[in-house]
Order: C-alpha cells, then sequence, then structure tokens
C-alpha cells in the first residue's frame, strides 16, 4: 500500500463546474486542498468540530490509494482495495456534515487572511484556515510497460507491497537511501534482491550501503538501467526486467516477480512553493510535532510535509493532528 495523502492538484479528472460558476466567491471557516487520508481525516475531524468544511478533491480524487490494489496494512482492514477505502473515506467525511467538491485550485494567495483559493471552475474560495493535503507522487521511469504492470508487479512502495513476493525474486532500481532502505526490507520476503543502479556508487549513507554489501541475498547491478518490464498479460504479471549497461549498451534480462522503482518521490508543493518555506526537495516545512506552517492559519498534512514515513495510516493522523491546529487557531482568532 502507499502511504499516500491527497492527489497533485494539476490537472483534473471528475465533474467540470460549469461556466455559470465564473466569478462566484464562498467563503468557508476551513478550506481543505486534497481528498487523500490526510484530506479526509481533516474533513471528518473539522466538521465534528462544527466548523462546516470545504475540501477540495483534486486531480486524482482518492489520492494515490486509488491506484493500488490490495490494501493490508490499514488498521481495522485485513484487506481492502485501495479505492474502495477511499470511497468509504470520502463518504465518511460527507457523512460528519463536510462539504466534497469536484474541482481543483490551480493558486493559492496565503498573504493575507482570509486567504484566498482560485479554482478551475472560476469559483474563488476564501478561508480563515487552510489545510494543504495534496499529497506526493512517486516518481516513475516512465516507460509503457511499467505502466502497463503498475500494481500487478511493478510498485513504488516496497512497505506497501514487499510481502507479496515471499519466497520470489525481486529487482529495485534507484541508488539513494530510499532504494538502499527498500532493497534490505524486501529481504524480509523474497528469495534474491537485484538492485539496479545507473552509476558505479550509491549515494546513500555509508551505514546503509555497510548493511547492503553484507546481505547475502542482494546482488548489486552497476552503471546499469531499466529499458522495459517484461511480463504476461493473462494474468497480467511481471516476469522479468530488461537492463542494459549504459557504458558498453549491453542488455540482459533480469527474472523476477516484482519490480520496485525507488528513485524518489515528488511532493504537490507547486501551489505553495514561493510561500512557505520547503525542504528536501519540496516538502513543506511544519513545526515538529504539529502541523502548524511558517504561515499563522495555514497547515500542512501527510505526504506534503512526511518524506519518512509516507503511509496512509500516518496521513491520517496528521489529518486529524491539522484539523485540532485549525480549530485552536480559529478559537483564538
Amino acid at each position: 500500500m502507499q502511504g499516500l495523502s491527497a492527489p497533485v492538484l494539476h490537472g483534473y479528472i471528475g465533474g467540470r463546474h460549469t461556466g455559470d460558476s465564473m466569478g462566484e466567491t464562498r467563503h468557508t471557516k476551513v478550506l481543505i486542498i486534497g481528498s487523500g487520508p490526510a484530506g479526509y481525516t481533516a474533513a471528518v475531524y473539522s466538521a465534528r468540530a462544527m466548523l462546516e468544511p470545504l475540501l477540495i478533491q483534486g486531480l486524482q480524487p482518492g489520492g494515490q490509494l486509488t491506484i493500488t490494489t490490495d490494501v493490508e496494512n490499514w488498521p481495522g482492514d485485513h484487506t481492502v482495495l485501495g479505492p474502495n477505502l477511499m470511497i468509504r473515506m470520502e463518504e465518511h467525511a460527507k457523512a460528519m456534515g463536510a462539504e466534497v467538491i469536484s474541482d481543483y485550485i490551480t493558486a493559492l494567495d496565503l498573504s493575507k487572511r482570509p486567504f484566498t483559493a482560485t479554482a478551475d471552475s472560476g469559483i474563488t474560495y476564501t478561508a480563515d484556515a487552510v489545510i494543504l493535503a495534496t499529497g506526493a507522487q512517486a516518481k516513475w521511469l516512465g516507460l509503457p510497460s511499467e505502466e502497463k504492470f503498475k500494481g500487478f508487479g511493478v510498485s513504488a512502495c516496497a512497505t506497501c507491497d514487499g510481502f507479496f513476493y515471499r519466497g520470489k525474486e525481486v529487482v529495485v532500481i534507484g541508488g539513494g537511501n530510499t532504494a538502499v532502505e527498500e532493497a534490505l526490507f524486501l529481504t524480509n520476503f523474497a528469495s534474491k534482491v537485484t538492485l539496479v543502479h545507473r552509476r558505479d556508487s550509491f549515494r546513500a549513507e555509508k551505514i546503509m550501503q555497510d548493511r547492503l554489501f553484507k546481505n547475502p541475498k542482494i546482488e548489486v547491478i552497476w552503471d546499469s538501467e531499466v529499458t522495459e518490464v517484461l511480463g504476461h498479460d493473462t494474468p497480467l504479471g511481471v516476469t522479468a526486467v530488461k537492463v542494459r549497461n549504459v557504458k558498453t549498451g549491453a542488455e540482459s534480462d533480469v527474472p523476477c516477480a516484482g519490480f520496485f522503482v525507488a528513485i524518489g518521490h515528488a511532493p504537490a508543493s507547486e501551489l505553495v512553493k514561493d510561500q512557505l518555506p520547503l525542504h528536501s526537495g519540496g516538502y513543506v516545512v511544519v513545526e515538529p510535532g504539529s502541523t502548524r506552517t511558517a504561515i499563522p492559519g495555514v497547515f500542512a498534512a501527510g505526504d506534503l510535509t512526511d518524506h519518512i514515513y509516507r503511509q496512509a495510516v500516518t496521513s491520517a493522523g496528521m489529518g486529524c493532528m491539522a484539523a485540532l491546529d485549525a480549530e485552536k487557531f480559529l478559537a483564538g482568532h
């Protein structure tokens, strides 16, 4: 399961508002931007606090969990389909009194209160407090075959999907901490882990590299890239990846049942990149132990601010924190 908090707000999926909304302005006490576990949980808690929140779903209603299949680490469900879990979260938020809107935010002005958000529909939303839950997206290689097998042998989250590869061979691509951590984690399940890296050394911390090199289950293929994911169609599944040496051009097929892409994540912080402090490649900075950003009344939750855990349950927890932080802020303003 990918522990992802909410969608990237660039582009659009869902019912587009009609032109008669152009120029309309709506005010809310709490505006929640994003509809993953962080956004929906923030909506549940702020609605129960009688703050009458508006939640703007964004490009991908339900966030990255909508592109996962079996989720086995959501507390209370032995197994649940990612899209079904997100439908339940949306229904829960609505049942508590949150208004969920199929639209996406194209611009956000945090320079003064009330804060102002411009939507693709033409509606302008003003808000006394804003909860940012726009999430992050795993970076992918961009191969057509990678897209074909996503969720059927291709994954960007070993924590989520490693369990499905007990006793099988897997391949990981990447060279940073994430890739090394994923490879080490996968040795708990897989019979063999092959780590492919395009350079001749890792960027990962030395202590992590030391653990990796000492692990008998891990083999490293240096100076190489994955050019194609191979598999069968019925049922859909991965059988190997095609690897090409970037120095010699030599190609070979590496057999595997699972292919894990670990080349980093990209937080969806475009709306606030020039307004809030960011760190570690675009994640929104919050006060330790809270969801408060550098601007009073603006809160960030889930994968937009969390570059470490990136799980649905931690995102949901931060959504709860953001709603409580917003409630406390509004009580004093």
